[in-house]
């Protein structure tokens, strides 16, 4: 594996920032993770734009333009030979001195990019569905650190997915802090019923994934209804299907949550469709290389 690092690569061995970089010392930069099937790079333009956002949010000066970090991706993926690839990129603010000033970070930002393969879940449950649990960590407040900033700071993620694991779950459901549903540890959720889609609005401590507004695209050109509002607990549980999407999950079936049972309890008919068409479209947007 070779790993890029502000223009050059580097073996996985020797793929090295400094132990000042503000990323590594307080999770101060930003990331993307994106996916490639059979030589595109799906929405990859999507997630640069994304990053920039994110970026600007947080007054970081990316120092590529978007074209040049386009290129950068495809260049990286195209060194190890990867023909469906799980990719990293981060922009962190760079080497400064111990103290929070990003003022004294000299110098550009880093760029760092990283691709190898991924898993998130086992194939198992993409066939029969995952069963999930709500857990006490809230998600971020947007007057916080808005989660539509996809930044290097993880740990709110990190501390629901322990609790998950503690309690024998591979997922969380993390509540806003008025008690709505927000998103998962690391992916967006959908309900079905009366098969209409309803999923979190961006407003209520979601991000906006990429994969979910790929889902809702595509439901809008199948005539499914959508409705982007507050969602209960309550709602998730009395809901005919529940799925989650996310770049590393992709789009996964949900059949439990707190121990009520999703509907008849197996991957639902709208949910087995929508998962269909999402994999056709990785075979035709995207960026080839």
């Amino acid at each position: 594996m070779k790993v890029y690092i502000n223009g050059k690569f580097y073996e996985k061995k020797d793929a090295k920032i400094s132990v000042f970089d503000h990323g590594f010392l307080y999770g101060d930069g930003v990331f993307e993770g994106i996916r490639s099937y059979n030589r595109l790079a799906f929405k990859l333009k999507e997630h640069i734009d994304r990053l920039f956002e994110s970026a600007h949010s947080i007054c970081l000066e990316i120092p590529l333009t978007k074209v040049q970090l386009l290129e950068a991706v495809c260049d990286t993926l195209r060194v190890n030979k990867l023909d469906n690839a799980y990719v990293r990129l981060i922009i962190s603010r760079g080497e400064g001195d111990l103290g929070l000033d990003p003022r004294k970070c000299k110098g550009n930002a880093s760029v760092v990019i990283i691709t190898d393969r991924i898993a998130l879940y086992p194939e198992k449950l993409y066939k029969e569905g995952m069963e999930i649990i709500t857990v006490p960590t809230i998600r971020n407040l947007p007057e916080a650190l808005n989660p539509q900033i996809k930044s290097l700071n993880y740990l709110n993620n990190i501390l629901a997915k322990i609790e998950a694991i503690n309690c024998g779950y591979e997922e969380a459901i993390m509540l806003d802090s008025l008690g709505y549903v927000a998103e998962c540890s690391g992916d967006n959720i959908f309900i079905v019923k009366r098969n209409e889609l309803y999923t979190p609005p961006q407003c209520m401590g979601t991000l906006r994934g990429i994969t979910r507004d790929t889902i809702l695209e595509i439901a809008s050109k199948k005539g499914i209804a959508v409705h982007e509002h507050v969602i209960t607990r309550h709602e998730v549980y009395i809901a005919d299907e529940c799925f989650l999407t996310g770049t590393a999950a992709e789009v996964i079936p949900v059949v439990k949550v707190d121990g009520r049972k999703i509907g008849s309890g197996s991957p639902g008919s709208l949910t087995l469709r929508l998962i269909s068409e999402f994999r056709k479209s990785t075979k035709r947007e995207g960026i080839r290389y």
